[in-house]
């Protein structure tokens, strides 16, 4: 990669909340296992970081199959957050990522705010843990099952647990299944989250017409790829201009201008999710276009960030 020398690292690295990376470009938590899988197709020490799938207090199985279905321009998934719990991942997964050399941020899922506090403090002192992400998307079991990340003071309670429970940077991956983005940032934000991630998938589902039933025996999953990136970019637009803290944008980014807009629309960093279905290596395409871009324009990326705001010429 041409993107390797000295000025473009220079030119591609970003700091979240005095995390730094060696450029922007992630993997999304939930599309990238424990990377083992990609490792295969590339060197997985050249993303900006590895956002793993989400780790709980205990294993839990996921949902039923069928648990996929392909849409028009994405997919709809109902996985159910199965992982193997985060005693698990500490022994078996987190070293294997740490002799990768990746920037490994953890996401971690809870069905209460305990537990969400109980993963925080097992993960804390793991050595190669770069930062925790909060989904705050998970049923609250003691509220009946409504989502964390839909009522603000509920986002709040977690964050503020999970900040309590840890030294490392906190990030609070937002739903975008609400009436406000800007009024859950905010609480995120004051309860103590460092970095701010959006978005997480868009509620949906798919009826089998032949067979007259839906298609996910979960009957709803959360929607993801290019059809949501509008939502995403405007998401994040919003939440540049609402609070203080560095964006992880997310949602539908499959090409280096697609990652640029959300760069634009005021995200440090970017995550992919489902372009790496599609193709393994759309991340290490990205990086190089955005090492590309920056030396077109002679710019950093840092000075790109949430340029559309300020209407930066080029």
């Amino acid at each position: 990669m041409s993107c390797a020398d000295d000025s473009s690292r220079r030119n591609l690295q970003v700091e979240l909340a005095g995390l730094v990376l060696k450029n922007p470009v992630m993997v999304a938590s939930g599309t990238f296992d424990y990377g083992r899988e990609y490792a295969e197709y590339f060197d997985l020490g050249i993303l900006g970081a590895v956002m793993v799938k989400g780790v709980s207090l205990e294993p839990w199985p996921g949902n039923p199959p069928p648990r996929i279905a392909e849409t028009p321009a994405g997919m709809l998934n109902a996985i159910g957050l199965q992982n193997p719990g985060v005693d698990y991942f500490i022994t078996h997964d987190l070293p294997w990522l740490v002799d990768q050399g990746v920037t490994t941020i953890v996401n971690i899922v809870g069905k209460t705010v305990e537990e969400y506090a109980a993963v925080a403090a097992r993960l804390d002192q793991a050595p190669g843990v770069a930062a925790l992400e909060v989904n705050i998307s998970c049923p609250n079991v003691k509220e009946g099952g409504i989502a964390f990340g839909t009522d603000p003071q509920m986002a709040a309670d977690v964050i503020a647990a999970v900040a309590d429970s840890t030294e490392l940077p906190v990030i609070a991956k937002l739903s975008p299944n609400v009436t406000d983005i800007t009024a859950i940032a905010k609480a995120v934000a004051d309860a103590g989250a460092d970095i701010i991630s959006l978005i997480n998938t868009l509620l949906g589902m798919s009826i089998d017409v032949d067979r007259r039933k839906p298609v996910l025996a979960n009957v709803m999953g959360g929607l993801s790829g290019p059809a949501i990136r509008p939502v995403a970019v405007r998401m994040v637009w919003q939440v540049y201009q609402s609070v203080d803290v560095p964006i992880i944008g997310m949602g539908g980014i499959l090409t280096t201008r697609d990652a640029l807009e959300f760069i634009l629309a005021g995200a440090t960093a970017v995550a992919l999710g489902t372009a790496t279905f599609r193709n393994p290596t759309a991340a290490v395409e990205i990086i190089q276009g955005l090492a590309d871009y920056c030396e077109q324009h002679g710019l950093s990326i840092r000075r790109l960030v949430g340029a559309a705001h300020r209407g930066l010429s080029r």
